[in-house]
Parts: structure tokens; C-alpha cells; sequence
């Protein structure tokens, strides 16, 4: 029998946009070099080897977010644990609404995301590095 989906990303990231602060590209290049914000940046490595990266961001692959938060976990991170704002991006705004209401709904805050990703900062001629 065939996988009847029930609810498809589209409503999980609208469900997760309702919920998590969203930042334009301005707002989020703004925050660049603060002391309170750290950037995370989900994207896969590879993405980050063909397409740069945000100055200064903190990468954290999407598949290991939870596990990096977590003081619990064996794979926690320190930086999750720092009083700071963690504003959340990925290629498209997609995975970074997401991972923002997990972590969010973990407890982590304040927390909120980029629309539009990696790929409105770079259209926006935002700055970006070399990996």
C-alpha cells in the first residue's frame, strides 16, 4: 500500500513560520560581528564548498541541530549553551524555519530565521566568504 502523506512541508514550514521570528536579509545583515547573535548556517557542506558562507556564521549541519543543542546529548555543542540570539538560515528559508521552531520548542531562545536563506543574501549582494 502506498504512503498516504498527511501533511506536507509546505504546512510544517507555514506551521513553523507562524511560530519563529523571520528576518529579511537587512535585518539579518545587520547582526553580522554582534557579540549577542550567533548565525547558524544548516546547510550541507557541500553547499557551503559551491556557494560560500555568510561571514562569521556558526555551520551546523540541519541533521545535527537537535543533537548540538542538547546539553544531554554526547554530541551537545557549547556555543548552544551561550546566552545569545541564534538566527537560523539554510539555502532557501525551508530547513532554517524549521530547525528555528525545534529549537525554539526545545527551549533555546530567543531564536529566529532568514527568509529567503543563502540564496536572498547572496541576490541581495549581501557579503559572503570563501569556504
Amino acid at each position: 500500500m502506498p504512503q498516504k502523506i498527511i501533511k506536507g512541508f509546505k504546512a510544517l514550514v507555514e506551521e513553523a513560520n507562524a511560530v519563529v521570528e523571520t528576518l529579511s536579509v537587512d535585518e539579518a545583515r545587520a547582526l553580522i560581528g554582534r557579540d549577542d547573535t550567533v548565525l547558524v548556517d544548516l546547510r550541507d557542506p557541500r553547499e557551503l564548498e559551491r556557494e560560500g558562507k555568510m561571514p562569521g556564521a556558526f555551520h551546523c549541519p540541519r541533521g545535527m541541530l537537535e543533537f548540538w543543542i542538547d546539553p544531554e546529548s554526547p554530541y551537545h555543542k557549547p556555543i548552544f549553551a551561550e546566552d545569545k540570539r541564534f538566527v537560523f538560515f539554510c539555502g532557501g528559508g525551508w530547513r532554517s524555519a524549521l530547525a528555528a521552531k525545534a529549537a525554539q520548542e526545545m527551549g533555546l531562545q530567543p531564536v529566529a530565521h532568514i527568509e529567503g536563506g543563502f540564496t536572498a543574501w547572496k541576490k541581495a549582494g549581501a557579503p559572503v566568504e570563501d569556504r
